[in-house]
């Protein structure tokens, strides 16, 4: 597995990777690690080199974010691509990185033996993107973690000192042009939420093109950035929070949706992506303009019909995403491509 992944400090697909790599080793696997380097170009070249190397027998190369080695080699090797974004909305990603991403991830499906990805609605995007068969492309959800969720948390020090507001709606992810959070700010500048007292606390890493958000949260004095928060703030936060909002427009999968879910909060999500196959119990934002969001959010925080209902299933909802499934099912395509 490329190191490039499991040592980022946060991310969807590095929590995939750092709870794939743990699963594997806990069933007695070997798991190797693809050196990174400094600079892109030269973690690239390792990877492709890397990928060059005759490995012993019953082992393979597993690339778990969307990129991989460049040329086919002698070893099976298999690909995570975790969803095509820029298929239904503009902005992902700069001109130029869209293209070189499109251009590695169309030789990393074309180079491996097998193709893995999160939800149905990813497959059938790199299906159609790509040009690749059905059959090549493994559908496995990610796990959750609900026991860490669930239980109670109380803020860290940090947070403590913060002096955070007593009713508030959490976003937490990181902050980018597909998340939406642009719109979301506008509709709480809407009155219906301005003059309702709630705050709306954002906590994540900014990511990229997140300049106007920025400037956005310092001039409204109801919104407020945490920044990049410890896993015990992440679940207390997602536990005291009166709503838990999701606006993305597009997701591959949707960790914080179903981590929310687990730690009891009401969650209103969009159903973007694969959102309409994750989000379950989670009470729906059908917009995404900052008018209605403002209008979902609200009808959200006071409708105790629709929060009671969320609340009663959620965990359960959550306890269907299983990382002991999902490793399993990882190793069952592991088996199958090194029998090929």
């Amino acid at each position: 597995m490329p190191s490039r992944i499991l040592d980022r400090e946060t991310g969807g697909n590095t929590t995939y990777a750092r709870h794939l790599e743990a699963g594997l080793l806990s069933l007695g696997h070997q798991v190797d690690r693809i050196p990174s380097y400094g600079h892109p170009a030269l973690t690239m070249l390792s990877e492709s080199v890397f990928g060059l190397r005759k490995l012993g027998a019953n082992h393979l190369t597993h690339y778990v974010a969307d990129t991989g080695a460049l040329f086919r080699g002698p070893n099976p090797t298999v690909v995570t691509v975790h969803g095509v974004a820029s298929r239904w909305i503009e902005g992902t990603r700069s001109p130029a990185k869209e293209k070189l991403w499109r251009t590695r991830v169309s030789r990393a499906v074309a180079t491996s033996d097998s193709v893995i990805t999160v939800s149905n609605s990813s497959a059938n995007d790199i299906c159609e993107i790509f040009n690749i068969p059905r059959g090549k492309v493994n559908v496995i959800p990610h796990g959750i973690d609900v026991a860490k969720f669930a239980k109670p948390e109380t803020y860290t020090e940090e947070l403590l000192n913060r002096a955070l507001p007593k009713n508030f709606v959490l976003y937490l992810g990181n902050i980018e042009p597909r998340k939406n959070l642009v719109n979301l700010i506008k509709a709480f500048q809407m009155p219906e939420l301005k003059d309702s007292g709630t705050h709306l606390l954002i906590a994540g890493k900014p990511a990229w093109d997140y300049g106007e958000v920025m400037q956005m949260i310092e001039a409204s004095p109801n919104v407020e950035h945490l920044g990049f928060v410890s896993d015990t703030d992440r679940t207390a936060l997602m536990q005291a929070c009166d709503l838990f909002v999701f606006p993305s427009l597009y997701e591959g999968f949707g960790f914080p949706v179903v981590e929310a879910l687990a730690a009891g909060a009401v969650v209103a999500s969009t159903r973007r992506g694969s959102l309409a196959e994750v989000a379950g119990p989670a009470l729906r934002l059908d917009g995404t303009s900052p008018e209605e969001l403002c209008r979902d959010i609200s009808e959200s925080l006071a409708d105790e019909t629709k929060r009671e209902e969320c609340l009663e299933a959620g965990v359960a909802w959550a306890q269907k995403f299983s990382w002991d499934q999902s490793i399993q099912s990882h190793v069952d395509v592991y088996t199958k491509t090194l029998n090929k």
